[in-house]
């Protein structure tokens, strides 16, 4: 199967997942956030589809080192222009095929995709 793995390519949980997803037989495309970047209309449809309380990692050092002002009435719009300016808000690695999409390295999404 085809997959797109959207990742940080200094990410362990998006290496471990790229091996995994390699090894077992998977074609995987890569897109790092940071390097390639990700459309709007990308983060816009990840937001509707999760919630960008799920897309946006406000657990990552990105997010801590952000000014209080960036962090306080977060909306869909707010969140999605908050990780096109710093892709890596965004929670990851995004595993795409053409008929579904994770999000994470959960044991729920290993069974999954392995």
């Amino acid at each position: 199967m085809s997959l797109t793995v959207y990742h940080l390519k200094t990410c362990d949980s998006c290496r471990k997942a790229i091996k995994a997803l390699v090894g077992a037989d998977h074609e995987v495309q890569t897109v790092d956030v940071r390097a390639d970047g990700v459309p709007a209309k990308t983060l816009q449809a990840w937001v509707k589809k999760w919630g960008w309380e799920t897309v946006l990692n406000r657990r990552s050092t990105t997010w801590r080192n952000l000014d209080d002002a960036n962090k306080i009435n977060v909306s869909d719009q707010k969140a999605v222009a908050l990780m096109a300016e710093h892709p890596t808000l965004i929670k990851r690695p995004i595993i795409e095929s053409p008929d579904q999409s994770t999000i994470g390295w959960t044991k729920e999404t290993q069974a999954l995709w392995l």
